[in-house]
C-alpha cells in the first residue's frame, strides 16, 4: 500500500526496455479475464470522443482486488506523423486501490500498442490455425508492427502481405518483417491481399467516412481476422461469412453509439471465451476478433509493467 506520496514514472522507452514479451501480456490479460469472471476485477466500458479532423480520444478505468486502480487516457491524432509526432499520445495512472494515492505514471503508447496485440493473441490462441504461415496486414501503422511481433512469437509464420496507403509505413513494416526472416509481398488490391491468408490484421485509421473495401467472403475457410479498427474497412453485409465473431466486451459493444457489427452476430466476448466452460468449443472458422480495446487490457499490461519495474528496482 502506498502511503508516502511517492510514485514511479515509466516513459514509453522505459517500458520497452523492461523486455516484456507479448505472450506475457497475453497471459496477464487471460488472468485478468478470469479475475473479472470471478468478481475480483471491476471494469467500466471504454469511453470515446471523436472531436473532428480524424482525432479520437478515449479513456479506460479498471480496479482490481489485488491493490491497483488503472486509468488511461489517449488521443489518436492522424496528422501528428506529418509533424514528426507519434499518432497516439496519452498517459496512464496507476493508483493504490486502498488509499487512492498515485503509485505510477506510465507512457500510454507502448501499453496501447502491446496490449492491443496481446488481446488479439488471447483470441488467436483459441480461434486461429496454430500452423498459420501467411499473415496479411490491412494498414501498416503501429498496430501492424505490434501484431507482427506478437504473431511471430505465436505462429510458424513464413510470409506477410501488406495492403495500405502510406508507402513509408509499408516500407518500414516490410523491412521489419525481412529483418526477422519473413518473406514479404505488397498487394495493390485488397482482394489479392486477403486471398489464401491464414491470418489477417486490419488496423486502418478510425475514420467512419471510409467506404468499406474488404469482403469477408474473400477469406479462406479456416482464416482468422483480428479487426482492431471497429470493422470500418469491412463491408457490413459480408461479415456474416464469419462463422465465429468474438468481441472484447459484450456490454461495451451493446452500449456503443457506433456498433461495429450487428449485435446478434456476436458469438461471445473474451471473458466468455477464456473463462466459459464451453470456451474451447466456440471457434468455428473463419473466425474474427473484432474489438475496440478494453480497460481490462490496459489494467493487465500496466500492472505487469509496474510489477516488473519494481522487481528490477527501477
Amino acid at each position: 500500500m502506498n502511503t508516502n506520496g511517492s510514485f514511479l514514472y515509466l516513459s514509453d522507452n522505459d517500458l520497452e526496455a523492461l523486455g516484456i514479451r507479448p505472450s506475457e501480456v497475453a497471459d496477464a490479460i487471460e488472468a485478468a479475464l478470469i479475475d473479472k469472471a470471478k468478481g475480483r476485477l471491476h471494469t467500466a466500458p471504454k469511453t470515446a470522443i471523436l472531436p473532428g479532423d480524424g482525432r479520437y480520444a478515449m479513456s479506460t478505468l479498471a480496479a482490481g482486488d489485488d491493490g491497483f486502480i488503472v486509468v488511461k487516457q489517449v488521443t489518436v491524432c492522424p496528422d501528428n506523423p506529418a509533424k514528426g509526432l507519434p499518432a497516439i499520445n496519452g498517459a496512464i495512472m496507476v493508483l493504490d486501490a486502498q488509499t487512492g494515492l498515485l503509485r505510477a505514471i506510465l507512457g500510454a503508447n507502448w501499453i496501447t500498442a502491446v496490449r492491443t496485440a496481446a488481446l488479439s493473441v488471447v483470441a488467436a490462441r483459441r480461434l486461429a490455425d496454430p500452423e498459420a504461415e501467411t499473415l496479411t496486414f490491412v494498414g501498416a501503422g503501429v498496430q501492424a508492427h505490434s501484431h507482427l511481433n506478437a504473431f511471430h512469437d505465436l505462429f510458424p509464420l513464413k510470409r506477410i502481405r501488406v495492403f495500405g496507403r502510406g508507402k513509408a509505413g509499408i516500407d518500414k513494416l516490410c523491412r521489419h518483417a525481412r529483418d526477422i526472416g519473413l518473406e514479404v509481398e505488397v498487394s495493390d488490391e485488397p482482394k489479392a491481399a486477403l486471398h489464401d491468408a491464414d491470418l489477417v490484421v486490419s488496423s486502418i485509421t478510425l475514420d467512419y467516412t471510409v467506404e468499406p473495401f474488404l469482403d469477408a467472403h474473400w477469406l479462406k475457410p479456416d482464416a482468422f481476422a483480428a479487426i482492431t479498427d471497429a470493422c470500418i474497412p469491412w463491408k457490413p453485409e459480408s461479415l456474416s461469412a464469419f462463422k465465429t465473431v468474438i468481441v472484447d466486451d459484450r456490454k461495451q459493444e451493446a452500449e456503443s453509439d457506433k456498433p461495429m457489427l450487428a449485435y446478434e452476430c456476436i458469438r461471445a466476448d473474451l471473458t466468455e471465451l477464456v473463462s466459459g466452460e464451453d470456451g474451447k468449443d466456440i471457434g468455428a472458422r473463419p473466425a474474427a476478433f473484432a474489438f475496440r480495446g478494453i480497460s481490462l487490457g490496459d489494467y493487465a499490461a500496466a500492472v505487469l509493467a509496474v510489477r516488473r519495474a519494481t522487481e528490477v528496482s527501477i
